[in-house]
């Protein structure tokens, strides 16, 4: 039996189950390949074993870093990328590359530099999450760290004013969006219709765009012109998620689950009524074995959401 496995992560809003980038990512791609993760939300990053978050503890196992999760997961046989081929494989490290070259300085500007963004969004909704006295102080934290890293991957002044880089990155982010609209074309996902790694990487960061709203939303505004990429984010939160666009659980799901419950129920009831009357038959000399006729469930009682198909 394998061990339990927990995973530790920022929680969500907005309709998504998390609004962490990376947090996001290891969800998905644990949805796509079946592991059985137990999902804790935290109330600030110190909390978790390491401070990085995400972080997934296995027994006496700690692991952050998304790369290195998925790799564990993968070593547990949660393999997404299984029937991947060898070219496939070296497409899904270069766009992810990609992703964190030129979209993802785009994001945490969006979330944790912008001044707009920053004020009447990110801070309030980190901070309404975090006990006192860190929420006056954690949040400021994670924007510094936020533009020390968007300055490391596009060089800090001098040679380059704040503005070059912000008007840089924006630019670069939207050239790469439009190459992953490219790349997904009609497809479902981007190696067709099963989900992989890449998905999961995609997804992990196009959603937050996507999703959160914000005052200023220049990158927003350009994602939601490329319907395919926004498509592909709503079919992942339906699907593998049980989210609708407006974040709910789809209509009639919860009610499907229910009655699947209620039905389980009366299944097991009624088998332990067998069970006594085949001891109470087996108990009884005078009466000769008899043949007892099996319970059939009713094809109404059974649930049959395309979701649940869709759903590892």
């Amino acid at each position: 039996m394998a061990a339990p496995m927990e995973l530790s992560c920022w929680g969500g809003d907005w309709g998504l189950p998390s609004l962490h980038p990376e947090s996001l990512t290891v969800m998905a791609y644990a949805k796509f390949s079946g592991a059985p993760l137990t999902v804790n939300t935290i109330s600030n990053s110190w909390r978790a074993p390491k401070g990085d978050v995400p972080v997934l503890i296995s027994e006496d196992i700690v692991i952050s870093q998304p790369a290195k999760i998925l790799n564990f997961l993968r070593k547990q046989k949660y393999n997404a990328d299984y029937e991947l081929s060898a070219k496939q494989g070296a497409d899904t490290l270069a766009y992810i590359a990609l992703l964190e070259e030129k979209l993802l300085p785009a994001l945490l500007h969006t979330f944790w530099v912008e001044a707009e963004n920053y004020c009447s969004v990110t801070k309030p909704w980190f901070a309404s999450r975090i006990p006192f006295p860190l929420s006056l102080y954690l949040p400021g934290k994670m924007s510094r760290e936020a533009l020390n890293r968007i300055l490391l991957t596009r060089g800090g002044p001098p040679p380059y004013s704040l503005t070059e880089v912000e008007a840089q990155i924006y630019r670069d982010a939207k050239e790469c969006l439009n190459l992953l609209s490219k790349r997904l074309g009609t497809s479902q996902f981007f190696f067709g219709h099963t989900p992989t790694t890449l998905d999961a990487f995609v997804f992990g960061f196009l959603a937050p765009i996507y999703k959160v709203c914000f005052p200023r939303v220049q990158l927003q505004e350009h994602l939601k012109q490329l319907p395919n990429l926004c498509r592909f984010c709503d079919d992942i939160l339906t699907c593998y998620f049980r989210l609708t666009v407006s974040g709910h659980s789809p209509a009639g799901q919860d009610t499907a689950d229910a009655n699947l419950q209620k039905l389980t129920q009366l299944v097991n009831k009624e088998s332990n009524l067998i069970e006594k009357m085949d001891d109470n038959l087996r108990k009884s000399p005078q009466h000769p074995p008899r043949k007892l006729t099996t319970l059939k469930l009713a094809a109404g009682g059974e649930e049959s959401s395309p979701l649940n198909r869709l759903s590892p």
